[in-house]
């Protein structure tokens, strides 16, 4: 019964992880990440990498307050809250600045011939960008921080053992790679290849993305330091 119990508990950190995927600063930040992205595989990629630095904070802040005693007081995590409002804020108009300036995402176009029957000029265009991976990785650590004190608590009160409070957390951030993996890629879709050709339809985009983002972000910012 206890074993059944236990299971019963994973199987709920493994399906809260994968909501927790789904709030707004969190779909927010990884938008303005895959907005860069031509194909949906690359953004899928840093879903992942988001996910992972998202349970390498929650995982080491559980450590420190679950395996060492660390008591980590309750003020602080409005700060960590607030890094978080200001990391949004960074990346929405850092994202804003790129596509501005025409740097990140390089359009280049060029008439050549191919030979055979059909041999006509025609236009090719090519998407040039970054390795974001890192970026999607350093993200979600910071974004691991805001509530990560309070789900420690709230498991350290539900659950006895050290080692099953330390494997609760590990399922939660296997859900919320999961989760972050399937929201990068259902919001890489509009900025995907077949629509990237729409000039106009990827600045309303990426100018909507952008801007929820730093409203957000201020949003965030204010709640927790200034209300």
């Amino acid at each position: 019964m206890e074993q059944l119990s236990l299971i019963v508990l994973l199987l709920y950190a493994l399906y809260e992880g994968l909501l927790h995927a789904f709030e707004a600063d969190h779909i927010l930040a990884v938008t303005n990440i895959v907005s860069q992205r031509n194909k949906i595989f690359p953004a899928l990629k840093d879903g992942i990498f988001w996910g992972l630095g998202h349970t390498s904070t929650i995982f080491l802040i559980g450590i420190l307050m679950i395996l060492f005693k660390v008591n980590i007081p309750d003020s602080s995590f409005a700060y960590f809250e607030a890094a978080v409002g200001l990391m949004l804020v960074v990346v929405a108009s850092y994202r804003l600045c790129v596509f501005l300036r025409n740097e990140q995402t390089l359009i280049h176009t060029h008439r050549h011939e191919h030979a055979g029957a059909n041999k006509q000029p025609h236009v090719h265009v090519h998407l040039k960008g970054k390795n974001l991976h890192k970026t999607s990785y350093g993200i979600g650590i910071v974004h691991g921080l805001a509530g990560s004190g309070a789900l420690v608590v709230l498991v350290m009160t539900q659950i006895e053992t050290i080692a099953n409070s330390l494997l609760y957390l590990l399922i939660f951030g296997v859900g919320s790679i999961v989760g972050m993996t399937i929201v990068a890629g259902v919001f890489s879709i509009p900025f995907s290849k077949k629509l990237i050709h729409s000039k106009g339809l990827r600045t309303v985009l990426v100018l909507l993305s952008s801007s929820l983002c730093f409203v957000y972000g201020c949003y965030v910012i204010y709640e927790n330091l200034l209300a």
